[in-house]
């Protein structure tokens, strides 16, 4: 790895006064900024679709949206965030498609270290965020560094998910754990 970009991503110790990195950031200060003050539902949505790792076609943001970078988002096909979402992306954060978000959200993925002088010293790292399909966050859901969750994860307003969970379970509290698991349902196969 040569890059402090490449070191970052990869969730290594690398450097955030880099100018490579600050040109970044000045450059999605700019598209949130855009985005932000943006009425037209559907002219946010061509800043986000040509801003972010990836998209799917159908997804709405509304605003008071915040990140670091931006381009290391990845979000599926049907995705909505209510207001006042924080995608803090040091590192990747993936969301399959469906996802539903509630205002006040934050998906974080920068670390810092725990000793004083290597922390004072501006050096940072982070850990990716890997969500399933058919998400739903309530309101002011909090997912931390290096969490994985599968798919038809619910979690209730307020949670603080600090690990990763597997699939069709609902999450609440803080930190957040399994109040409920959620039945799979048979497909019905209809003879012709």
């Amino acid at each position: 790895m040569t890059s402090e970009y490449q070191k970052m991503i990869a969730g290594h110790y690398y450097s955030p006064g880099d100018p490579e990195l600050r040109q970044l950031v000045q450059e999605s200060r700019r598209q949130q900024y855009a985005f932000n003050q943006e009425q037209d539902a559907k002219k946010r949505t061509a800043i986000i679709q040509s801003w972010f790792g990836s998209t799917g076609q159908h997804l709405h943001m509304e605003t008071g949206f915040c990140t670091d970078y931006g381009i290391n988002i990845h979000v599926g096909e049907s995705f909505y965030a209510n207001w006042n979402l924080t995608m803090l992306d040091v590192c990747p954060i993936t969301i399959g498609n469906n996802a539903m978000i509630g205002p006040n959200c934050q998906f974080l993925t920068p670390l810092h270290p725990l000793d004083p002088e290597e922390r004072n010293s501006g050096i940072e790292y982070g850990a990716p965020i890997t969500i399933g399909d058919n998400f739903w966050a309530g309101g002011g859901v909090t997912v931390l560094p290096g969490v994985t969750l599968g798919d038809n994860v619910v979690a209730g307003a307020g949670a603080v998910i600090t690990k990763s969970f597997g699939d069709n379970v609902v999450l609440a509290g803080n930190p957040a754990r399994v109040i409920k698991t959620i039945p799979v349902k048979e497909k019905s196969h209809k003879k012709i």
